[in-house]
């Protein structure tokens, strides 16, 4: 028994199990690799913002498969342009993983029109933007509320409250622009100094325009004196709408007062 032990066919075959053992284990470890490629990974690429084509071209480049998990809706992205992905951008995944992408609806959906009546602008502003809807143009007509919504528009045409209109649509406001139809007469201002002609404004709901001193004004002008007025009570046309203002000429000088600014040059 001993000798066979020391036999060379014994030495041989116990160095041919060993070589097999190792060439079974090394063919095992490499197929195992060739299939999972253990060990390595690849960083998910973003392709957020991409057209599908582009978007396959990329992850193609790279191993990955993709598949369409869903749809939205971005009036601000290309029609089929990738939305949303998973796995996120910057994961690291093993080769042939599938991203599964959110395209962007080649249709927009349909959403119905909010009620915008008496809305401030910034309100209207913030409730079509909830609902997917943008403002366009904004368009200003004679109401006391100024920047209220007092109707809206689509391509021109009146859209109801409640009606359905495709997501991503522009809508037209229709604002008040805050002085109105309302006409008062215009104030007699001459004689009266600018500290008043505030008050007699505010209480005829007008405006102080512009106010042009002559050379006698330094310094505070709130005591200086009107001496001409633009427009005039005395015009044919002496009406104004509320909100409107009115221009002042005024003066240290009493004898322009007296003269109605005829000696101003």
């Amino acid at each position: 028994m001993w000798q066979f032990l020391k036999s060379r066919i014994f030495l041989y075959n116990i160095l041919g199990i060993i070589a097999a053992y190792f060439i079974v284990f090394w063919l095992t470890t490499s197929l195992l690799n060739s299939y999972t490629r253990h060990g390595e990974t690849i960083t998910v690429p973003d392709i957020r913002g991409l057209s599908i084509e582009k978007a396959k071209q990329i992850l193609s480049e790279r191993n990955l498969d993709f598949a369409v998990a869903d749809s939205s809706f971005s009036d601000k992205k290309p029609k089929l342009a990738v939305l949303d992905q998973s796995p996120m951008p910057n994961e690291k995944v093993k080769e042939g993983r599938t991203i599964y992408l959110t395209l962007n609806s080649v249709i927009p959906p349909q959403v119905k029109m909010p009620d915008l009546t008496d809305n401030s602008l910034k309100q209207a502003q913030m409730v079509l933007e909830n609902v997917g809807l943008r403002v366009g143009q904004l368009i200003y007509k004679p109401d006391l509320a100024q920047n209220v919504v007092l109707d809206w528009m689509n391509k021109g045409k009146k859209i109801p409250v409640g009606q359905n209109i495709k997501k991503g649509s522009t809508i037209d406001l229709i604002l008040g622009d805050g002085l109105g139809n309302t006409e008062v007469d215009v104030p007699e201002l001459i004689g009266h100094s600018l500290r008043e002609v505030r008050f007699i404004l505010d209480a005829s709901s007008l405006n102080l325009g512009a106010v042009i001193a002559d050379n006698t004004v330094r310094g505070d002008s709130l005591d200086a004196v009107v001496y001409k007025q633009m427009p005039s009570p005395d015009d044919v046309d002496n009406k104004l709408n509320l909100g409107e203002a009115v221009d002042v000429y005024i003066t240290k000088d009493q004898s322009k007062v007296i003269s109605g600014g005829n000696d101003d040059q």
